[in-house]
């Protein structure tokens, strides 16, 4: 589902607090936090501080600060224990291609292509024009689509007016692209003074020989996957990889919408050519069983979430005793074998050393001697027998 304009990670050897970074107090809510980060945002962007090194540092500092703050569940772990409650592996980094070199966006498509999970930002141009509202809203009623051709780096606007009904109803925005193009769908809210504030944005994804991207309004809560905290996993452990991979799972930060127009916009997120795309508005009073098979294999999810952390704990400690079973298993083995080995060369001791006196004296009389009641003898005298035959009787 749809995911906030989230950054990555700072340089961390500062760490300072997130909400002393956004200028916010603890008990700041949601938009008081998104609206300390737009301005900030803005003012540090690598768009507009290009030969400002410092402004570059400050700008994934706040990111990174935001990208706590934004995520209920990361403010409360680091509300709960500070930095040490979160993992590193979990803040991942966002890029802006419009402020990469050829060479460098070169390599971040390469990348992308080979499967590394690149997320990127949008430009801070689109933004600062959105939030000024300088840019231009075509309206997509409701039931209709939209088929166009977007530049990379530059945003289509779309506004969708809803009735009370329709809102009611649900709305699904969806947006593909036939020539798996990569792009944005992003959601933009009303400013006070006028403009649009970047609220939410999903990635586009391969599904079959499309790419898509949805944002779902149902009135309860739905949440998107974000495959890059699973790669990221995979790569780190790929044995205890499932069981972080519903910790993909983020909240959408809105479940629905008021009777009214909303601004969408399909932005152009090709490495280095246009972006084709088919938008549509869709009333989701047709869909009454998938909002209901939706609604309840999220809630279905997210019990199983709750359910493998417990049971990774368990897991843990069932493959740790395994370890140590089979460690010892391994020891006890070599042992055992090493005792053997022992026992032998001492019981050799007995007999190896004997026959090899009785071969090096008897050696000539031994091997031509005659054969008495079925022992060996020299000049009628038999040979003493060895120790393990001492109790032994002739028959």
């Amino acid at each position: 589902m749809a995911e906030r304009n989230m950054g990555g990670s700072s340089a961390r050897a500062a760490r300072r607090d997130p909400y002393e970074v956004l200028c916010v107090s603890r008990d700041s809510p949601d938009q008081e936090i998104k609206v300390a980060f737009r301005k900030l945002a803005l003012k540090y962007h690598p768009d507009k501080n290009a030969n400002n090194p410092e402004a570059s540092e400050l700008f994934q500092e706040v990111a990174y600060a935001y990208s706590i703050l934004s995520d209920p569940e990361k403010r409360r772990q680091y509300d709960a224990a500070g930095f040490e409650a979160l993992e590193s592996k979990d803040m991942d980094m966002e890029i802006d291609l419009s402020s990469l070199g050829t060479f460098n966006t070169v390599f971040a498509a390469l990348f992308s292509k080979l499967g590394v999970p690149i997320k990127t930002m949008v430009s801070a141009i689109v933004l600062e024009e959105a939030l000024y509202g300088n840019v231009t809203v075509e309206p997509l009623p409701l039931g209709t689509s939209f088929s166009g051709k977007v530049d990379r780096h530059c945003a289509h606007f779309f506004g969708v007016t809803i009735s009370d009904q329709q809102a009611q109803a649900g709305i699904v925005i969806r947006v593909t692209s036939a020539v798996r193009s990569k792009f944005k769908l992003l959601y933009f809210e009303k400013e006070a003074h006028g403009g649009y504030g970047l609220t939410l944005q999903e990635e586009s994804e391969k599904t079959g020989k499309v790419t898509s991207a949805g944002m779902y309004f149902l009135h309860f809560q739905v949440y998107r996957m974000n495959l890059t905290v699973n790669v990221l996993e995979m790569a780190k452990d790929p044995e205890a990889a499932f069981f972080k991979s519903l910790e993909g799972l983020q909240p959408c930060e809105v479940s629905e919408l008021e009777a009214g127009t909303h601004t969408f916009a399909v932005y152009g997120d090709n490495f280095f050519k246009p972006a084709t795309y088919t938008i549509e508005a869709l009333c989701a009073n047709s869909y009454e069983d998938t909002k209901g098979k939706l609604k309840e294999i999220e809630s279905k999810l997210l019990a199983k979430r709750n359910d493998l952390r417990q049971f990774e704990v368990e897991y843990k400690k069932a493959f740790a005793h395994y370890q140590e079973v089979t460690n010892r298993y391994s020891h006890e083995k070599q042992y055992v074998a090493e005792l053997l080995k022992q026992r032998n060369h001492i019981q050799s001791s007995f007999t190896i050393n004997s026959s090899v006196i009785n071969s090096k004296e008897d050696a000539s009389s031994s091997s031509s001697a005659p054969i008495l009641n079925g022992s060996p003898s020299v000049k009628g005298k038999s040979i003493k027998r060895k120790w393990f035959n001492l109790n032994r009787r002739d028959k």
